[in-house]
């Protein structure tokens, strides 16, 4: 039995979050940062980002992207272990996804995490007038891709703001601020690709 899944059956931690606290731990020690080095890169309190390593909290969606900014990868690669296959099927149940209990903003991440691709991609969920909040500007030659399946998304792209409606699909470069709000009556749900393969 894996350390994880024996923590999941001795602790009743969720999988989920070891494999969280397990990934970001790895990633920061591979930088050789420590947790105030880590804190001061990315803005996240050392307590907060101790506490996700030590399986203790979950962090919010704008968290983990204020983290996996700072050390150079993706929000998929903190949220599952890389896989080497290259034809690989990611059954629902085994999906990572991110839950904000606060706002209802949910991230289910779909890609597999490959070694050597810079390709996120995410199904998002908010409820009637839910935010994502601000996400931090990402490094310049980052790209994101939106398409609304369903609802009203209003995304906001450094000083601009735009509402799409379902069908519409969105391109930014992304090395500004942004965000997200429903400003619907219905749930929204877009999907996300996050592209830094020009970066690798």
């Amino acid at each position: 039995m894996s350390e994880a899944l024996r923590r999941v059956a001795d602790e009743g931690i969720s999988e989920q979050l070891i494999i969280l606290a397990e990934e970001l731990r790895s990633h920061r020690k591979r930088h050789g940062l420590s947790l105030e080095t880590l804190s001061g890169l990315s803005g996240v309190s050392r307590s907060m980002i101790s506490k996700i390593e030590r399986c203790e909290t979950m962090p919010s969606t704008n968290t983990l992207s204020r983290l996996s900014e700072a050390l150079g990868t993706t929000f998929s690669q903190l949220m599952a272990h890389p896989v080497e296959r290259e034809i690989l099927v990611i059954p629902a149940a085994v999906q990572p996804v991110l839950r904000d209990e606060t706002s209802g903003f949910q991230r289910r991440c779909l890609s597999p995490v490959l070694p050597g691709r810079g390709v996120d991609w995410v199904l998002n969920y908010l409820p009637p007038q839910g935010s994502t909040g601000e996400f931090v500007a990402h490094r310049r030659g980052v790209e994101e891709y939106i398409y609304v399946a369903k609802g009203r998304l209003k995304a906001v792209i450094g000083e601009r703001s735009l509402v799409l409606e379902s069908g519409d699909s969105l391109y930014f470069q992304a090395d500004v601020t942004h965000a997200f709000v429903n400003v619907g009556s219905e749930a929204c749900e877009y999907f996300l690709i996050i592209d830094s393969s020009r970066l690798r």
